[in-house]
């Protein structure tokens, strides 16, 4: 007895299955986390290691090999990167998908503790943190009290704020924009240590001997002990004047205040936070590798207003910019739209079946199929996410697919004239085995997917998972539920106007395509020669169609990052980002922009380098703009082409391309910075002339500004100073060097000393730097080095153990990642100095991602022929329902190139699951052929007989999943992109079309002004929008794809404009 059967008879018992589907279902969906995407980021650890004053060569040297080599034999690990600039170096690991990240840093601290002596004296303990070195926060928090100075306020945060919101769960660190910890900075005076014969190194000695905080044992009598220890006297500005420096012969003291000028001010001087032009202090919330960026930013912004009654009279905390905002509008949007693709697809089924009572069964599918897919996504730790939302929505179409097969079974046999009960169990079971056949090849279709290796499969497995899920229990319920609710709801009665109406027009249909099925069958020859040319067009389509790792989103946030020339100054760097933000502070007249956040210098740790500065531009909520992220993006970019002495370029994140500033990252590496520097040169000159790639730059430059001092040993050893005491005095004098540390109620600040402003600016004042020689003179620094200004680089990069240059730039509108990287590797290859390539952000993404869907498809089509072959217990059946995927994804192709539309991670799972879908319509006909011949017609009367009646619930299914698919097509707001980029179509005879949003609006040439309609060489890289309306939809994209040729043609020269007709 099958389940249908005992469905029909017992009516209870399925109710009861059905309702305990969905008791499950709302559980999970209450347990299930909430994100943005499945969690695909690798296990990452850095290990940033401070050594104030060193050079990037010395610390690349002496630092970054050091733990490279230490670092090296752990297991699990795909790519080490390293930056080796001036006074610091940052290690970034990243481990194999799947690695505990924990169990990652805890063998990552043991390497690091292991070679930790072997690390020079000067340098601070490692800090190992369990994510990108390069991350940065994805929440502003910004603090502001009029009246208080940026060191009041920077202490209150750090005391009160910062550890409070570091102990959030998924939290990695604080980045404090604009952070001015208090320090006691004591401001050497050369000229006056050399007037008394002091050295730098004798106000060192003093202060690390005089201010320190010691045990000193305990007095012990019969009743009680008591401990001793030498209380720390210097604590405040006064204390410090006071401390004695040295002792004259004459008995007279020199006092710290004779020598130098004692004040708290920051211990970093050099970092300046605004918001909206106005200086404030920024906390940054960056989250840990593969935490839920949704969960931290909701707890850190909870925390945040549960604070704000218990700060000081007149002190403000908002939000400056965040992240996760798009990620929850996106969610909610995809809910509505969920709703929305259910609607329709009931409204469907309702005009072609014309009865409110059969409309009810296939309808009540949707829920209990989508609610018991949570319980099995709950089940399998996955997460409601932007991915798993969207199979559910592709799910609402194919969950309704065999209920109608068996509901128009059902129908039309209580049309003929059987009873309800009666039809119920002879119709379902003349369809189960293709239903069952159906089901499971669509989820035969998924199961590859789940098995991805990479990204690609840490991404798609909560989608193939959810889809699994959802077509399963459509085929459960389909042969559960919908045949007791056949017997109980369905009778027999009398269509009604509109319902009779379409049934006539089906009928209609039916009989054409029976008379035209009859022609290709008599002439199969001109048939196959129109398939053939069909897919010969797919094949030129395919050419056309551009690759890219993910379409551009709407996410309401973007970053611009400014650099100026090597070794500017911070009071120069700020100046120019001051210059910067007036005309992109007046985008916030335009309704458009909410915030805009400024750092100087652009990194998110202290740095001795100030020529970068960044921007972080929060847009208003997508309801009240009109304006998308890139419209604004192109708005910034132009304005920051206009400013002098700066580049500047914005671009808006990738949600799953680890993206972080640029889209193209390019790594090239080989064994010495010197042979690398001509490929680089090579390479650069060779992307200036190619159109798509803009703004090239690498990482390694030797323009930084760099004095070299060479000791005259000789000389020196006959005075008796050492080189050790030439650096010291250089570093004492010129670098921020910490000496001791104070404290000040409760914590502890460092003691930094350093020449004052005016005595370390010119080569000159190094004269007046004075050493001790061996009699206990005083000897000009000046009489014992040369020194020559050259210049170098001040990041020095390695990946994988080698030296590396990492070429990075933006993409101009219509040019793909996958183009970029083709024309990269192409002259790398050419470059014999290149040992390796690497990629890195958004590219090492796209080129992890590449070449496994293809191998899914063909897999996909294997794995769904095996189970046809084992279903039909025979090898040529699956063959003739199989031939129906190349016209299926052929006409993906095309859909693709006539919407200029790219393949991209979701156009490509969306061609995946053509297989599945055009599978399921030749199954349908296949079965039923085979049912007609086992009573007895011949092959070609059962062929056509099958074909005909199976047309009408065909039709139906293909129209319920476009219409639960068109929501995603047309969604706007957050998010929308993801939804349309796998929006399926599906159109007999089965091709299936992908539909989505044209990325029209952008010429790839470099311009396109308005008025005379013309392109110009060495304009702006965007087409005017107007141009595009008066062109019309089709020739602006005409104008968008060839305008590449147009600059390439050999005979348009520089000074002469190629029309654009």
């Amino acid at each position: 007895m099958s389940i249908s059967d005992i469905s029909v008879r017992r009516p209870v018992f399925a109710g009861v299955i059905a309702i305990l589907m969905v008791l499950v279902g709302i559980v999970g969906f209450l347990n299930l986390p909430v994100r943005e995407y499945p969690d695909t980021e690798p296990p990452i650890v850095s290990v940033e290691t401070a050594y104030t004053g060193a050079a990037a060569s010395v610390v690349e040297t002496r630092v970054t090999q050091v733990l490279e080599n230490a670092l090296a034999g752990i297991e699990g690990i795909q790519t080490i990167t390293s930056r080796s600039r001036d006074g610091k170096s940052d290690i970034t690991i990243e481990f194999a998908p799947g690695r505990p990240v924990d169990s990652a840093a805890n063998d990552v601290r043991d390497r690091v503790g292991g070679v930790a002596d072997d690390l020079p004296e000067e340098v601070l303990a490692p800090e190992v943190r369990k994510v990108d070195a390069d991350a940065s926060p994805i929440l502003f928090l910004v603090v502001s009290k009029p009246g208080w100075s940026r060191l009041e306020l920077s202490d209150y945060v750090d005391r009160n704020l910062v550890d409070r919101f570091s102990a959030i769960n998924g939290v990695a660190r604080i980045f404090v924009g604009g952070e001015a910890r208090p320090s006691m900075r004591i401001w050497l005076q050369p000229d006056r240590l050399a007037a008394l014969g002091l050295t730098p190194l004798d106000v060192e000695n003093a202060l690390r001997s005089q201010n320190v905080e010691l045990p000193a044992g305990r007095l012990e009598s019969t009743d009680q002990n008591v401990t001793l220890r030498v209380s720390r006297p210097f604590g405040t500005e006064a204390e410090f004047r006071q401390l004695v420096v040295a002792r004259g012969a004459d008995g007279s003291l020199t006092r710290l205040s004779d020598v130098a000028r004692v004040e708290t001010g920051p211990e970093n001087p050099y970092a300046a936070f605004r918001l909206n032009g106005e200086s404030a202090l920024g906390l940054g919330i960056v989250r840990q590798s593969g935490a839920n960026t949704l969960a931290v930013a909701e707890s850190a912004k909870a925390l945040a207003e549960q604070i704000k009654p218990a700060l000081p009279r007149g002190m403000t905390i908002s939000v400056g910019s965040d992240d996760s905002l798009f990620i929850g509008k996106a969610i909610s949007g995809v809910w509505i739209t969920l709703a929305e693709a259910a609607a329709l697809v009931v409204l469907v089924i309702f005009l072609f079946l014309g009865s409110w009572r059969a409309t009810i069964i296939p309808a009540v599918t949707v829920p209990i199929c989508l609610l018991a897919t949570f319980a099995v996504l709950w089940m399998l730790g996955f997460s409601i996410n932007l991915l798993t939302l969207l199979a559910l929505v592709l799910a609402i179409g194919l969950v309704v697919d065999d209920a109608i097969v068996v509901l128009e079974n059902v129908y039309h046999r209580i049309e003929q004239g059987e009873p309800p009960l009666v039809a119920a169990v002879t119709g379902t079971r003349q369809v189960a085995f293709a239903v069952i056949s159906t089901t499971v090849v669509v989820c035969a279709v998924f199961v590859p997917v789940m098995f991805l290796a990479g990204q690609t499969g840490l991404l798609f497995r909560e989608l193939a998972g959810a889809m699994i899920a959802a077509v399963a229990f459509s085929g459960f319920v389909a042969l559960s539920l919908a045949p007791m609710l056949c017997s109980k709801l369905l009778k027999q009665e009398k269509r009604g106007r509109l319902a009779s109406w379409v049934d006539k027009k089906f009928q209609r249909i039916e009989q054409i395509y029976s008379n035209l099925l009859a022609r290709v069958i008599a002439k199969p020859l001109v048939t196959l020669l129109g398939v053939l040319v069909f897919l010969m067009v797919a094949g030129l389509s395919f050419t056309t169609v551009q690759a890219e790792l993910a379409p551009a989103e709407d996410v309401g946030i973007l970053s611009a990052n400014i650099a100026a020339p090597e070794g500017t100054g911070y009071e120069a760097m700020d100046r120019y980002m001051l210059q910067a933000s007036e005309p992109l502070l007046k985008l916030r007249d335009k309704v458009t922009v909410r915030s805009v956040i400024q750092r100087t210098p652009g990194g998110y740790s202290a740095s001795d380098d100030f020529n970068s500065g960044s921007f972080t531009i929060f847009l208003k909520p997508w309801e009240e703009r009109t304006e998308k992220t890139e419209d604004v993006v192109a708005q910034v970019n132009k304005a920051l082409a206009e400013l002098p002495a700066v580049r500047g370029n914005a671009s808006v994140r990738s949600s799953i391309g680890r993206g972080r500033g640029q889209p193209l990252n390019f790594v090239i590496a080989g064994s010495t910075y010197e042979s690398l520097t001509v490929a680089r040169n090579r390479i650069l000159a060779a992307a200036s002339q190619n159109p798509g790639i803009v703004n090239l730059d690498s990482d390694y430059k030797e323009t930084k500004p760099q004095m070299e001092i060479q000791v005259d040993t000789a000389r020196a050893g006959d005075l008796g100073v050492s080189v050790a005491d030439v650096s010291q005095a250089l570093q004492s004098l010129l670098g921020s060097r910490r000496v001791s540390n104070y404290v000040d109620r409760g914590e502890e600040y460092r003691v930094i000393i350093q020449a004052d402003a005016k005595d370390r600016a010119t080569a000159e004042n190094l004269a007046a730097i004075q050493l001790r020689t061996r009699d206990g003179a005083l000897v000009s620094l000046a009489n014992v080095i040369k020194y020559t200004e050259t210049a170098g680089s001040r990041d020095l990069g390695r990946f994988n153990k080698l030296r590396a240059i990492t070429l990075s730039g933006g993409l101009a509108p219509g040019y793909s990642m996958g183009e970029a990287l083709a024309f990269l590797e192409e002259q790398a290859v050419a470059s014999p100095e290149v040992l390796a390539v690497g990629y890195r952000g958004e590219s090492q993404a796209f080129k992890e991602t590449g070449g496994s869907i293809i191998v899914v498809f063909f897999l996909t089509i294997l794995l769904v022929y095996l189970v046809l072959a084992a279903q039909f217990e025979s090898f040529v059946h699956p063959i003739t329902i199989i031939t129906t995927v190349p016209l299926a994804v052929g006409g993906g192709i095309i859909g693709l190139a006539l919407t200029g539309m790219t393949l991209n991670l979701y156009s490509q799972i969306g061609i995946v699951m053509l297989v599945g879908l055009a599978a399921k319509n030749g199954i349908l006909i296949v079965e039923f052929a085979n049912q007609l011949r086992d009573e007895g017609l011949e092959i070609l009367d059962a062929i056509q007989q099958a074909a005909a009646r199976r047309l009408r619930p065909i039709l139906m299914t293909s129209i319920a999943t476009v219409f639960g698919a068109i929501p995603l097509a047309i969604a706007g707001g957050a998010g929308r992109l993801v939804s349309a980029r796998q929006s399926v179509s599906r159109r007999r005879p089965r091709p299936r079309w992908l539909a989505g949003r044209s990325e029209g609006g952008e010429c790839r040439h470099a311009g396109c002004r308005t008025g005379a309609g013309r392109h110009q060489p060495g304009a702006s890289d965007r087409l005017d929008p107007s141009h595009l309306e008066r062109l019309g939809p089709w020739r602006a994209r005409f104008c968008g794809r060839f305008t590449k040729a147009h600059a390439t043609s050999r005979r348009q020269r520089p000074g002469r404009a190629a029309s654009c007709r």
